[in-house]
């Protein structure tokens, strides 16, 4: 019988993993933008603020949203609970106290990332040394996730493991969405419309999407395709269509799974039944804070189901405090 502790020690070390990949790429595609962007655009680096949901947080530690403030603030900065080394050293705390059920090689692997970013962490303030570095972490990331899959049991376990993995990924999807759509949408500067190709390949670059939406949708970047893609695409693994399966394939495996099926199904529907074309000209982002409100949900329904009934979080976002659980 699979304790409900160690289920969440694995649920949450998933999750961090995920964040701090997230975190790495969502820089390193916002510094290859700027660069693509003309001097005088208004795009900078206040943006990758309001994806983590915690603009508050980084107001009341700086006092403007520059590049080195947001580098030391998503990558180091101890007020942040979510900044990557944080996601780290959670991520390596929850498998530390649950070794025993993985493989070895992922627990080396994460021990690896975590030396290596607590050493190297001020070269991504730097122009230099970002990319570098920030590769380094995503493919660390990458080589753990693949690890998992190659070597562990895809046991009950295993499905705590993709269930964690899934949900932040939904999760960051939408706040890429909210945050970079918001910009692009007719509204914006008819000056930057030259542009906007560029930034729409941006929002797929920070999800991993660009080659494979090209593969599939057959079309130049365009914003009501890209929209369409990211949230009922069913086979991209940052889908949310997609993300939102692989949660029903991990329940089907697991008892005492209707309260959470339920919570899913409606997320589900949301997805699938929404009329992309028309979220484009009226109100997207209430449609995001709702799709957000049923990960809430879905979040909760876990927690209260599989995590031996301990206080259901009340919040599901990129920001929320450092999750560990009781060994």
């Amino acid at each position: 019988m699979l304790l409900s502790s160690v289920a969440e020690r694995v649920y949450w070390f998933a999750r961090y993993v995920e964040r701090v990949e997230n975190t790495a790429r969502m820089i390193l595609v916002n510094n290859n933008l700027l660069l693509d962007m003309p001097r005088n655009s208004t795009l900078g680096w206040e943006p990758l603020v309001s994806i983590t949901g915690i603009a508050d947080k980084f107001y009341e530690i700086h006092k403007e949203a520059n590049e080195r403030n947001v580098m030391s603030f998503l990558l180091m900065d101890s007020g942040n609970p979510s900044c990557m080394l944080c996601s780290i050293s959670q991520a390596r705390e929850n498998l530390r106290t649950s070794r025993a059920i993985f493989p070895r090689a992922v627990w080396e692997t994460l021990n690896d990332l975590f030396n290596y970013a607590k050493e190297n962490k001020s070269a991504a303030l730097t122009r230099r040394h970002r990319y570098e570095f920030l590769s380094h972490v995503i493919d660390s990331c990458h080589l753990i996730s693949g690890k998992l899959s190659a070597s562990m049991s895809h046991d009950q376990i295993y499905e705590f493991v993709r269930m964690g993995r899934n949900i932040e990924r939904a999760d960051m999807t939408t706040r890429v969405i909210d945050v970079r759509a918001d910009n692009l949408l007719p509204k914006y500067d008819e000056e930057l419309k030259p542009f906007d190709d560029i930034q729409w390949k941006s929002v797929l670059d920070s999800l991993a999407g660009y080659q494979m939406y090209r593969r599939y949708v057959h079309v130049r970047v365009r914003g009501v395709e890209v929209l369409r893609f990211l949230l009922q695409d069913l086979y991209f693994p940052r889908a949310i269509n997609h993300c939102l399966s692989q949660l029903e394939h991990c329940l089907r495996n697991l008892p005492l799974n209707e309260a959470p099926q339920y919570a899913l199904v409606k997320a589900q529907r949301m997805v699938r039944n929404a009329k992309v074309g028309k979220l484009v000209n009226d109100n997207l982002n209430e449609y995001i804070n709702q799709l957000q409100l049923a990960f809430i949900e879905i979040n909760a329904e876990l927690t209260s189901t599989y995590f031996e009934g301990k206080e259901v979080s009340h919040a599901l976002y990129y920001g929320e405090p450092a999750r560990t659980a009781s060994a």
